[in-house]
């Protein structure tokens, strides 16, 4: 059973860890993690960049996918997202990240992720397709 404090545990030294994501909860077919807005995320009018969100729901949907495979004989990797980014995020605020499946096959899986501010407002919604395959 993957756990947020296990998932929160192997994001050392990794660029999940250099984000700053930290899951919440994660069930099947549903992950919900935070992001804290550094400047170090920022682009220079101290809003939240697009490619920091974009990495946060691509991280959260790939460990979503994990959920459903046994990844001691299989690899998950991204094989198409899109973004719409909404709304800004501000410098010293957290986003809220909620993947849900949208569809389950045998080799893909379908995400959408909704990334929301502090307000409860989307700041952006993505779509990820992950190619699932064995190693």
């Amino acid at each position: 059973m993957i756990t947020p404090e296990k998932l929160n545990n192997l994001n050392e030294g990794t660029m999940m860890e250099t984000l700053g994501i930290e899951y919440l909860e994660v069930k099947e077919g549903y992950v919900y993690a935070r992001m804290f807005v550094k400047k170090s995320l920022s682009q220079p009018y101290g809003m939240l960049h697009g490619g920091a969100s974009m990495a946060l729901a691509e991280s959260i949907g790939g460990v979503g996918s994990s959920c459903y495979v046994d990844m001691k004989t299989h690899v998950i990797v991204g094989m198409q997202f899109t973004a719409n980014h909404v709304k800004s995020a501000k410098v010293g605020t957290y986003v809220y990240a909620t993947a849900t499946i949208i569809h389950r096959g045998r080799q893909t899986h379908v995400w959408n992720i909704d990334i929301k501010n502090e307000d409860d407002e989307m700041v952006s919604t993505c779509r990820l397709t992950n190619f699932v395959f064995p190693k």
